[in-house]
């Protein structure tokens, strides 16, 4: 491949922030043989079936891999809480939430370690809003649900972390208490918030 072609398929590969699906390649006239020599020179990376990443794409990060595999997740529970900065330790994995009639099959992947929150469309839907990591729109739980959320699954946290973030949650001048209720009775943890939560308030 000559180094005009190359640099060709890379300003394409970049019009696409560094990943492409194999019928983007097919609508930019990429055919297999580019992507074999490609793959074989290490100048682009299979993450998972019909998905290939620019391999010195680096600025966008885990982060476009997960809004192009996943388009409709949600990031949660402590991939939230370091987005929040109520914890300092990242998770070995992305934590993200998606609907539960999502094929199990389509969360594998060779590249991300992904634990997913699989979660009917009602529940899914509270308290999502949008935030930009390394330049990338994706939604996220707010602070308040994401609370909610570690109150719900607490016994299956790091202790550490759990108290670090409720800590962190009660020192926020931007938490917002009646989200956090109304997000409690929906969630049905009324009592955990109260007990843990109500009594710093």
């Amino acid at each position: 491949m000559n180094e005009n072609k190359l640099e060709r398929i890379r300003r394409i590969f970049m019009n696409y922030n560094g990943v492409m699906k194999t019928s983007e390649l097919t609508i930019e006239k990429i055919y297999y043989d580019d992507i074999r020599i490609l793959l074989e020179n290490g100048m682009i990376e299979k993450i998972r079936r019909g998905y290939y990443h620019w391999c010195d794409v680096m600025d966008y990060g885990d982060i476009m891999i997960i809004k192009k595999l996943y388009p409709n997740a949600i990031i949660c529970n402590e991939s939230a809480l370091i987005y929040y900065d109520y914890s300092n330790r990242n998770p070995r994995e992305w934590h993200i939430a998606i609907d539960k009639n999502i094929s199990r099959n389509r969360l594998k992947n060779d590249y991300l370690k992904i634990k997913a929150k699989r979660l009917d469309s009602h529940t899914l839907s509270i308290g999502v809003d949008e935030c930009i990591i390394n330049d990338i729109k994706i939604c996220i739980y707010d602070r308040d649900r994401t609370i909610c959320d570690i109150l719900k699954n607490m016994n299956h946290m790091d202790r550490e972390v759990f108290n670090e973030a409720i800590q962190r949650y009660i020192a926020d001048p931007q938490k917002n208490i009646v989200n956090l209720l109304s997000y409690a009775k929906i969630l049905r943890i009324e009592n955990k918030v109260k007990n843990i939560i109500g009594v710093w308030l």
